[in-house]
């Protein structure tokens, strides 16, 4: 066994290899950009080394730097993680040539995989059925768009470099088709450094799931059961789950021969992961394979008792599979939430900044989270926005179903904006919990993800108003000023007149407008169907709510002026509205090309002086391997803009001049 390895990665995974090689007795070493000199993942390592700048190209995605790092600190062995150089076949070899272990699969299997058109010609070869698709090395752009019209929209443009759902974009009907294309070469290209792309059928509403795999130097390989990762966004995944729900033992034990068949067609060695798509005759057809660790191992580890970090390091030393498939075994279910610094209600834009305060659930048999920060950690622009994995265990589906939405309410985080309140959302809807799952299942229940369901809307926006008169007293209390002091007093207390309040709030999308009232029988509201008695407090993180005789509970979080209270069947988010100074002149006609995130400016789409109309594309930024396409809120003139392909900007400064048409 190594004495030594080197993780050449960052955040929560770096973090978790850490854990493994310690209790392994292996001396770990990290590296770090100057963005994350500060890191977890620095601070965990029994040695760090510095290897460059912010940027993943200056310094992360730097092989030689890496390798250099490697033999400077005597280190056997080098961990890629998952991303940056984990499936990159040049590296793979360079650490082959060195003389230092690469933990993962041989270069040759990285490359039979790494591109998605040559891994479906070898899948073909070794039975596994394919989406029918164009996998072709013309990449003409007019040879892809012919391919899509031959085989009819909706298409789905992949690059054939690379995963995470960068490169990827769905295409409904032909006029989308060169703005699509372009898009997604421009992503793959900075993403992978590799434009090529393959086009394939779009399956309506199929599952995504997949299946772990693993082999040894020995010839032995083995399926440790599958996960369904079909609720995702953007193509990248949300929430996995482990074992996939519904599949028939018959459907399971031939999606995991399949792929394993799939590993030993390339003589794979080490952890990878085949992932296929399943429709609704329960037909499964082959996407990629993954040659690396999965950022959703940890379901699989939870159902098999195993640490798939270890195998992975056992493997590269050179030992055998410790288990053989019939000794493999599974027991109750585990589920996994992507917590990332997002805003949801903003079509899911990275967050950055100072996380402030940081509150996890309490871990246990049950519940385990998996993170690269603490308080005080700063996501930055350069990298992906997750936070945290949130991983939980039931002895069924539905007990780990409860446990999922039980910690997702006890996980706290201020600062960024997060994705907490939808994650939650996800777990406690109706569909989810029918495990009525497939890659469009936000689209299709939005309304219920993204706004508490109307039936409640009396009592989200009871609890939001006892929520914040709660807080307005605790702020007056704070003060230091005598609590018994007319001045002190947060009640709205007037005399010879019922005491009351009004808030001015944003809740389920709308502003409102409420009153409440003190008087000698207690507080009422007017809720838009005449006053009703309410009564509540609030109690740490804890709300309780009466409301027209029925009483409510949920839990309360709050980060900087956006709050969230977490109820049985949801969450709903408030906002106290505050005034603002409205800009004039040039600056309000900048106001919707303010840039939404910190980031880099990556595409200029129009000339200065050209008019475009309502929708058009104008600029495109990205942060956290993340694009953002800006377009023009209504036709009108790009007069100039303040910024070059390549800037780096802050969130909200103006980046075009633009000037709205008079009588659009």
């Amino acid at each position: 066994m190594f004495q030594r390895i080197l993780i050449a990665n960052r955040g929560e995974i770096a973090c978790r290899v850490i854990d493994t090689a310690r209790r392994m007795g292996i001396s770990t070493v990290a590296v770090y950009s100057d963005a994350d000199r500060d890191a977890l993942h620095v601070r965990l390592a029994d040695r760090a080394v510095h290897i460059g700048a912010a940027p993943a190209t200056q310094s992360y995605l730097l092989g030689e730097r890496i390798l250099a790092a490697a033999k400077d600190t005597g280190s056997e062995a080098i961990h890629p993680g998952y991303g940056f150089l984990s499936e990159n076949a040049d590296f793979a070899r360079a650490c082959e040539t060195a003389g230092i272990v690469f933990i993962g699969p041989g270069a040759d299997a990285i490359d039979a995989m790494g591109s998605k058109a040559q891994a479906k010609a070898i899948m073909a070869d070794a039975g596994v059925p394919l989406i029918p698709g164009y996998h072709g090395e013309d990449q003409n752009d007019e040879v892809l768009r012919e391919a899509a019209e031959a085989m009819g929209y909706p298409v789905l443009l992949k690059a054939t470099a690379g995963g995470g759902g960068k490169g990827m974009r769905a295409v409904n009907g032909g006029d989308e088709f060169h703005e699509a294309l372009t898009a997604a070469r421009r992503e793959s290209q900075a993403s992978f450094g590799d434009d090529r792309m393959l086009v394939e059928k779009l399956l309506q509403n199929p599952r995504h799931v997949e299946v772990q795999v693993f082999c040894d130097a020995h010839g032995a390989g083995v399926y440790l059961a599958e996960r369904d990762c079909s609720i995702q966004r953007r193509h990248q995944k949300v929430i996995e789950e482990a074992p996939a729900p519904g599949l028939s033992p018959e459907l399971r034990i031939s999606m995991g021969e399949a792929a394993v068949d799939a590993a030993r067609a390339i003589s794979y060695r080490g952890a990878g992961t085949v992932e296929f798509l399943l429709d609704k005759d329960d037909q499964f057809y082959f996407m990629e394979m993954n040659t690396r660790l999965q950022v959703e191992h940890p379901v699989t580890e939870m159902i098999t008792g195993l640490d798939l970090v270890e195998w992975q390091l056992r493997v590269a030393a050179g030992e055998t599979l410790p288990l053989g498939q019939e000794e493999v075994e599974l027991r109750g279910h585990a589920m996994e939430a992507r917590i990332y610094a997002e805003d949801p209600e903003q079509d899911f834009l990275p967050s950055t900044g100072v996380i402030r305060y940081l509150r996890t659930p309490a871990e246990g048999p049950s519940v385990r989270v998996d993170t690269g920060v603490v308080q005080g950690s700063e996501i930055s622009p350069y990298y992906d926005p997750m936070i945290a994995k949130l991983i939980v265990y039931g002895e069924d589906r539905e007990g780990a179903r409860r446990a999922l939405t039980r910690a997702l309410r006890d996980f706290r985080v201020t600062g960024p904006a997060s994705n907490i309140p939808f994650l939650y959302n996800i777990a406690a809807s109706d569909g989810f919990a029918a495990a009525d799952l497939d890659t469009r299942f936000i689209e299709r229940h939005h309304e219920t993800l993204f706004r508490a369901p109307t039936r409640e809307a009396q009592r989200d926006l009871a609890g939001a108003v006892i929520a914040l008169h709660a807080l307005r007293e605790q702020g007056n209390r704070s003060t230091g000023e005598d609590y018994h002091s007319p001045w002190s007093d947060a009640t709205g207390w007037r005399m010879n007149a019922p005491h009351q309040q009004r808030f001015e709030l944003r809740c389920h999308g709308t502003d409102h407008e409420i009153e409440l009232r003190h008087d000698r029988d207690g507080l009422r509201l007017d809720l838009g169907s005449g006053p009703v008695a309410v009564a509540g407090e609030l109690v740490d993180d804890h709300l309780t709510l009466e409301l027209d005789g029925h009483r409510h509970q949920a839990s309360f979080a709050s980060a900087d002026d956006e709050h969230t209270l977490f109820w049985e069947d949801g969450a709903v988010s408030f906002c106290e509205i505050k005034t603002e100074v409205s800009s004039t002149g040039a600056a309000a006609g900048n106001a919707d090309f303010a840039a939404p995130m910190h980031g880099t400016v990556v595409a200029l789409l129009v000339e200065p002086g050209t008019r475009v109309g309502a929708g058009d594309p104008v600029i495109v930024i990205e942060a956290m391997k993340m694009e953002q396409t800006l377009r023009a809120p209504t036709d009108g003139l790009v007069e100039s803009f303040h910024v070059s392909a390549g800037d780096l900007v802050d969130r909200g400064v103006a980046m075009v001049a633009f000037t709205a048409d008079s009588n659009p």
